[in-house]
């Protein structure tokens, strides 16, 4: 059977997304990022899934940095739905729950919740081994906070569903392979990733970004962040509606390419119809 990698634990929210987007794949639980990317190098795994961004946190760090010299390539992106539970040793009562643990990021998401009920946080490494920390510690005044996955993973009651503060709260993921594989222009919603450097010279930036605008090439994401530790030195990460084949695309990308000192494409992949826009901009 094919295996997909993941950071964190059994139970993990990047775990809830391989089971939704690879249901037929073995999940790999991973330390870090790193060991994800390098046990799909190594051939232990054939896929790796990988956060990118929460709509409510926004990016996740260290992601961007890591995939342009990754060797891997981004076929396909997946969303989840990031349901915050509460989950407590079997037998529990809310009423007996002094502590709640989990991730911090967690941990701000369900404020309301935790203060209306008197229960205090506590940052845990992770929200998934904070689930498992609270069942093997066995005290039912402390809960974690984490995805119904990791409670039925680790034998916890649900003490109490969807506490999150947002409704809307929703992570972000790429699914990286070593081979790159590209759907066919016009086979559907599609999107594609690069990375770029802009040449040293007046207003390269806007110069470099006036090719999508001109064709109509819708762009939904342009962020960038210090290469090597350098102040001077600035990466650009960013998404695109289209393919490289798309008339209007290759014609944007062209013009990028003059007014960049580097340009890779890290992956044209099918879009999320329930996430893609379809428009201009």
């Amino acid at each position: 059977m094919a295996t997909i990698a993941f950071q964190g634990e059994l139970g993990a929210y990047s775990h809830q997304a391989c089971h939704e987007a690879r249901p037929d794949h073995t999940p790999l639980p991973c330390p870090t990022f790193e060991d994800c990317i390098e046990a799909v190098r190594e051939g232990r795994a054939d896929l790796a899934m990988l956060p990118v961004e929460n709509s409510t946190y926004g990016r996740v760090a260290d992601i961007h940095s890591l995939l342009p010299h990754s060797g891997l390539h981004i076929v396909e992106e997946a969303f989840v739905r990031v349901h915050i539970n509460l989950l407590a040793v079997p037998g529990t009562t809310l009423d007996q729950v002094k502590i709640a643990q989990s991730h911090t990021v967690l941990l701000g998401q369900c404020r309301d919740f935790l203060s209306g009920h008197g229960i205090r946080p506590r940052v845990g490494a992770d929200t998934a081994g904070s689930a498992m920390q609270v069942a093997q510690a066995g005290d039912p005044s402390v809960a974690a906070l984490a995805s119904e996955m990791a409670g039925t993973i680790y034998g916890l009651d649900l003490l109490a569903r969807h506490i999150e503060d947002h409704d809307r709260n929703t992570t972000r993921f790429l699914i990286m392979s070593v081979d790159p594989t590209r759907p066919a222009p016009g086979s559907g919603p599609i999107k594609t990733t690069f990375v770029f450097r802009v040449r040293n010279i007046p207003a390269a930036l806007y110069k470099a970004m006036g090719g999508f605008a001109t064709n109509g090439v819708n762009m939904t994401k342009l962020e960038s962040y210090m290469v090597d530790g350098s102040f001077s030195a600035t990466q650009f990460y960013s998404d695109i509606e289209g393919h490289p084949d798309d008339p209007a695309v290759a014609r944007a990308l062209e013009e990028l390419a003059y007014f960049t000192s580097s340009l890779d494409i890290l992956g044209v992949y099918p879009a999320d119809p329930d996430h893609f826009d379809g428009g201009a901009g």
